[in-house]
This record gives C-alpha cells, sequence and structure tokens, in this order.
C-alpha cells in the first residue's frame, strides 16, 4: 500500500478534521477534467453527502459525457456557462489540480481568503491552499481518497467505488504505467468486491472510440515526425483539424501516446492549437527524460513521465522551441 510519512499522515488528519468540522463546500477540479478529476470530484461529493453536508461542484469545462455513469455526474456545475456568479464560498476542496491556475474561472466563486484543502499527486504541486494534502507517490488523486474515506470511517458503496477504480483505472492507463504499484492493484481487487464491474469500465473508457476521434487521429498521424535520430517524435493538432473533424477535448486524449509508443522513441509530443498565438504541449516520456521538469520551467506541470504546458507561441515557432528543449535535457 502507498506509504504515507508522519507528515503526511498528519495532513490526512487535518484534511479529515476540516470535512468533519466545516460545512457549505465548493469542489472543484482542473480545466478540462480527465478520469481522475471527474472520479475525484465526484467521490468527494459521495463523501460530503454520506456527512451530511452541503455542497456544490463546479468546474470551469464540461465533464465528458463517458463519465456520465458516475453517480452524481449530472450535478456538476459547468461554470463556462453560468454569466453571474451567485455566491462565493469560504470552504474549498480541490482535487487533482496540479497548481492554482489549473483551478481556472472558479477562482472567482472563491472568498477572498479561503480555506482550501488542496487533494493532488501531481509532484510539481507546489503545496497551494491552507491544508496541502499531496501524495507524490500516489497513481492518482483517487488512491489518496481511498486513505481519506478509509480515515473517515464511511461505509463503502459501489457508486463510491466506481469513483476509486474509475480514477485509477484510467490515470494508470488500464494498469499498465509503471506507476500501477501493488498498492494500486489491491484498491482495485477492492473496488471489484464493492460491485465495480471492472471489465465493462475498461471496454467503455479504453477501448470505444468515437467517430470524431478516428477522423482527429487520421488528420494528426499525418503530421507524425521525428528529430535527434528518432528518440523524438510529435504530431500536430491545428484549428482546422479540429473544425474539420468535428473533434472536442474528449476526442484528442490519448494522441500523444501514439508517438509514444513507436520502438526508440524515448519523448512523444503533442501540440495542439488553441488560437494561431497558443499552443498546448503534450509530453509523454519512456523514462529517461523527466518531462515534468521541462513542463514546470515553462509555465505548466505533471509527471516525470506525462506533464503538459502552454505556450504563447505559434505552431511553427512552439515545435523548434519544445524540440530544441528536450534535445538539451536528453544531452
Amino acid at each position: 500500500m502507498m506509504d504515507f510519512t508522519d507528515h503526511s499522515s498528519f495532513q490526512l488528519e487535518k484534511a479529515k478534521q476540516f470535512i468533519l468540522e466545516e460545512n457549505d463546500f465548493l469542489v472543484v477540479s482542473h480545466v478540462q477534467p480527465d478520469g481522475d478529476a471527474a472520479s475525484s470530484t465526484i467521490a468527494i461529493g459521495l463523501i460530503l453527502q454520506k456527512l451530511n453536508k452541503s455542497f456544490i461542484m463546479i468546474n470551469e469545462d464540461k465533464i465528458p459525457i463517458k463519465f456520465d455513469y458516475l453517480s452524481g455526474y449530472e450535478n456538476i456545475q459547468h461554470a463556462g456557462t453560468i454569466d453571474s456568479i451567485p455566491r462565493k464560498y469560504s470552504n474549498i476542496i480541490t482535487v487533482d489540480c496540479a497548481d492554482y491556475s489549473r483551478i481556472g474561472i472558479v477562482e472567482r466563486w472563491f472568498e477572498d481568503s479561503p480555506t482550501i484543502l488542496n487533494i493532488d499527486h501531481h509532484p510539481t504541486n507546489d503545496q497551494y491552499g491552507t491544508i496541502p494534502l499531496i501524495q507524490t507517490d500516489a497513481a492518482a488523486t483517487v488512491e489518496i481518497l481511498y486513505y481519506l474515506i478509509e480515515a473517515l470511517k464511511l461505509m463503502w458503496t459501489k457508486p463510491l467505488a466506481d469513483c476509486i477504480y474509475t480514477g485509477l483505472l484510467t490515470d494508470t492507463g488500464g494498469f499498465r504505467y509503471s506507476n500501477t504499484s501493488s498498492g494500486v492493484m489491491k484498491i482495485a481487487s477492492m473496488m471489484l468486491e464493492y460491485g465495480v464491474e471492472g471489465h465493462r469500465l475498461a471496454e467503455h473508457l479504453l477501448e470505444r472510440i468515437a467517430f470524431s476521434h478516428l477522423i482527429i487521429l487520421k488528420r494528426a498521424l499525418a503530421s507524425l515526425s521525428f528529430a535527434e535520430h528518432n528518440q523524438i517524435g510529435w504530431m500536430l493538432v491545428t484549428q482546422e483539424d479540429i473544425t474539420l473533424s468535428q473533434a472536442n477535448n474528449e476526442d484528442l486524449e490519448g494522441l500523444v501516446n501514439y508517438p509514444r509508443n513507436i520502438e526508440g522513441v524515448e519523448v512523444g509530443l503533442l501540440f495542439k492549437e488553441i488560437t494561431a498565438s497558443v499552443v498546448k504541449v503534450s509530453f509523454r516520456s519512456a523514462g529517461k527524460v523527466d518531462v515534468a521538469s521541462i513542463a514546470q520551467r515553462l509555465g505548466g506541470g505533471g509527471h516525470t513521465r506525462a506533464s503538459g504546458c502552454t505556450l504563447n507561441m505559434t505552431m511553427d515557432e512552439a515545435v523548434p522551441f519544445i524540440v530544441n528543449e528536450i534535445k538539451q535535457e536528453m544531452a
């Protein structure tokens, strides 16, 4: 199981007391939420519901529809569609937000000096907030939430187990990545005992693809390029690609793995054009290159093998710039 140090055990206890003693929470995960962010948000909602606490769940972006089987999915508010701020909150729980800026426009719902419980597993997290519950050896934020649920002595239910299993499944790439520890597998096994249908979730989340994903993949593969004796590989997604394929953010998930999975590639990249002068870069490493350090010094963050950043550059400027940064890291 995950090794909690004395410090992190203390932080776990502080998080527990904050949840038990306070009320009226705002729960938020990072912009463009993935499986761990979505399931962590809903898991916190289920925890608070069990404790008869009042709360709202909110995100700057829409939660991907593929997670609509999670109990409470429909209750997550989409801040991007709300014109006015109905009220502000002083008790905040952030989940899976590697840095404060990843909260996005939901920050407008915060009181001036809120109490923030920051629950995360990213090594680049700067421990923002009042109570930082950061465990960098956790495979996913839901792994930390498993221990929080145990500390709160809550009864396990299938909806809660679905959340924990979903976050583990997606953030370990179907239990294939190097963060798949024996502790992860033990927790996953327990969730199966609580009724999770692992094979159905694997097919739904990892196997089935939308037609729009297939079209955007076809266009991205046409841009596949290499450098440094094929040790660096990358693909491009332009605004024209997105428009013509009618793709959304969900359709772009996993594209970066295509260059990364090619034999001999040490770093795979996906360059996504946000506007003519803004490009989002996703990094995936085979292990020799710490892509988190590159992303962090460019204003982003993430994990040693999986990270990202956003650059105020054109696509033509961003590609050689990032490739050169990786070359320097490999030297």
